[in-house]
């Protein structure tokens, strides 16, 4: 990263982002990737799915840069979630390897327009469906650290793994002993203040 070139900057977030989603998927089952763990289904490879639909929409249509491959899940008449979630059809592989054509697809195009460099957003509203790669790049990176951020929650829930990346986990090094005293800390505040 070049902390003088925006780009750089921009680009570096977003590739970041995208590391830390792909890295809570490994050491996984078939099943914990999969696995519903939130009401509404939130499960680690529907998240990885999902973003890579956002980034052929972004970074692919809006500079009327379209990817190669058709994708089903996102036709006008496809059911709702379709992104969301694996198909038994499609395997862990399928996906990740989706995913880094479509961020390689992406950075071409981040590479090769200008910051200033316009597109056209079809399903934001027309008063801002006008827009440049630079706001679509924060978009993206919003957007990405928004899953990434669900995908921190969905991990922790199936095994524990918690942190940023494997090396920089990004937290107190505490045992599970300490962590647990924490979360009881928590938990006796929240009744106290609660009135429960």
């Amino acid at each position: 990263m070049n902390p003088d070139e925006p780009k750089s900057v921009l680009h570096h977030y977003l590739t970041t982002a995208r590391d830390a989603l792909v890295w809570k998927l490994e050491g996984l089952s078939e099943y914990d990737v999969r696995r519903p763990l939130t009401p509404t289904g939130t499960n680690l490879l529907g998240l990885l799915k999902h973003l890579s639909g956002c980034e052929i929409d972004y970074f692919g249509a809006t500079f009327g840069r379209p990817f190669a491959e058709e994708l089903p899940w996102l036709s006008d008449d496809s059911e709702d979630n379709a992104d969301m979630w694996a198909t038994p059809e499609e395997s862990r592989e399928d996906i990740l390897g989706l995913y880094r054509r479509v961020c390689a697809h992406s950075d071409r195009t981040i590479d090769s327009l200008a910051l200033d460099a316009p597109g056209v957003v079809p399903h934001w509203p027309a008063e801002r469906a006008n827009t440049t790669l630079h706001a679509v790049l924060v978009h993206m990176i919003a957007e990405t650290q928004r899953h990434a951020g669900h995908a921190d929650i969905v991990r922790e829930l199936i095994d524990g793994t918690v942190g940023l990346r494997e090396r920089q986990r990004n937290l107190p090094g505490g045992d599970a002993g300490w962590w647990q005293d924490y979360h009881d800390k928590l938990e006796r505040v929240a009744r106290e203040v609660g009135g429960r």
